[in-house]
């Protein structure tokens, strides 16, 4: 788990920082106008974005190789976990939280 202060993916951005970023992302915003909401410069942006993409990477990665799931199934399983989230038991919420933030070893 990450501890206060220590940088989430290795940046200097606080995590809620780059949550804002992510939604930001999400909600189909270029990277110029998430430099001008945020004040981040595009390339701090751009490296953010090119590390949540390889840990997604990894992750289906993971899910194929040593847990046996096709794509489709990791396709179904993101879209299940994005759909149920709030429904997940505290202890499984945290564990989807450490797998999300990174910190499980892939």
């Amino acid at each position: 788990m990450e501890t206060k202060g220590t940088p989430l993916y290795r940046r200097r951005l606080s995590e809620e920082e780059i949550i804002q970023i992510c939604k930001l992302l999400v909600e189909k915003n270029g990277i110029r106008s998430i430099e001008r909401i945020t004040g981040h410069h595009r390339d701090t942006i751009g490296r953010l974005l090119e590390g949540l993409a390889e840990h997604a990477e990894k992750m289906n990665e993971y899910l194929i190789t040593n847990v046996g799931l096709s794509p489709m199934e990791c396709d179904e399983l993101w879209s299940m976990v994005k759909k149920n989230r709030r429904k997940l038991s505290t202890m499984a919420q945290l564990n989807l939280k450490k797998v999300m933030h990174g910190s499980i070893p892939v």
